[in-house]
């Protein structure tokens, strides 16, 4: 086989849908995996996401759908995983006999979120539970917006993988006119900055919800990328720039962008929502309510300064007010 082989997404949508239209500007052929049969029918009817980035055409006859994931992994080599990461366990839970169902596959996690209630990165749960070796997983990272590729605007991710060879083929694979993938071997640092980004950008969705300005965001966010490079050096202690754009690009977009979940979802509780009206309302996971919890339990073992990771946590987990704990952050902490 020449690496990657065929190649499977997993997840039916946003994320999934963004990395089909750009997969298809190479690979001949793709498999696709969506857990509700109801919605390949539509999209074999119609020729696009019938629930999402529906202006995304598709040539069918390059993809074979599949809604059994255990058809789908015996049919593919390379497994991009691009569900949300509270869904990831419980699709990988119907894989039989899932301790060696992944023997043999190559991973690239798109998934930019903890894996609930263990509360690890998507690459730590693959190796504990799945016992898929560093080699033989990828992460997708940097600022990349589905919507935003759906536009065909320009975008450069970042793959990154142990094996740089690797790393440097699937760059291959996650390019077109439009995206310009660069490569890493710090696939923990860049997992973990991922996880924070998404806790930074409720804060700074908070802040806007009650009504601060892009003054006031600018300090907020010269602080956070400060407080991801203490919390990512204490996790994982390698040579890295914290300003390159897999980590500080990141966290810029998911800060700033109106396509930002987590800058949506805070903001809806900076203007007065209960943690559940707002969940309730939005249409999508915001994964940085379940990294703030994760963030927290780990640093339990480093012991980091963290004080606008613990501010969401405590308006998210604590229930208190969004505008006491903001105030405590702005006249104690940022500057």
């Amino acid at each position: 086989m020449i690496f990657p082989g065929k190649i499977a997404i997993l997840g039916g949508g946003t994320w999934a849908t963004a990395l089909a239209k750009i997969m298809l500007a190479h690979e001949k052929h793709i498999n696709w995996y969506m857990r509700r049969p109801e919605q390949i029918e539509d999209f074999k009817k119609i020729g696009h996401n019938p629930s999402y980035l529906s202006n995304i055409e598709f040539n069918l006859d390059r993809i074979t759908f599949y809604d059994d994931i255990n058809k789908v992994v015996e049919e593919s080599d390379t497994l991009v995983l691009a569900v949300p990461s509270p869904f990831l366990k419980g699709h990988l839970e119907k894989l039989d006999k899932a301790e060696k169902a992944l023997e043999g596959k190559f991973i690239v996690s798109a998934i930019k979120g903890i894996v609930p209630p263990e509360n690890l990165i998507v690459t730590d749960y693959l190796a504990k539970f799945y016992g898929v070796k560093p080699d033989n997983i990828a992460i997708i990272g940097g600022p990349c917006h589905a919507e935003e590729i759906a536009m065909e605007r320009l975008t450069y991710p970042t793959i990154a993988c142990a094996d740089l060879e690797k790393a440097s083929a699937l760059a291959n694979v996650f390019s077109n006119r439009f995206v310009r993938p660069t490569v890493s071997s710090d696939v923990t640092g860049i997992e973990i900055a991922a996880v924070l980004k998404n806790v930074y950008a409720i804060c700074s969705g908070v802040c806007h919800g009650l009504k601060y300005g892009d003054n006031f965001q600018a300090v907020l966010i010269s602080n956070a990328i400060k407080e991801m490079e203490r919390f990512v050096a204490a996790v994982s202690p390698i040579e890295r720039n914290i300003y390159d754009s897999a980590y500080l690009g990141d966290l810029l977009v998911t800060a700033y962008s109106t396509f930002s979940r987590n800058r949506t979802f805070g903001s809806m509780i900076g203007k007065g929502y209960s943690v559940k009206a707002a969940q309730m309302e939005m249409e999508m996971i915001a994964e940085g309510y379940y990294g703030t919890k994760c963030i927290m339990e780990m640093n339990e073992t480093v012991g980091i300064e963290i004080p606008i990771v613990e501010t969401v946590y405590h308006i998210l987990y604590d229930r208190i007010p969004a505008r006491s704990e903001v105030k405590v952050l702005r006249e104690n902490i940022l500057k």
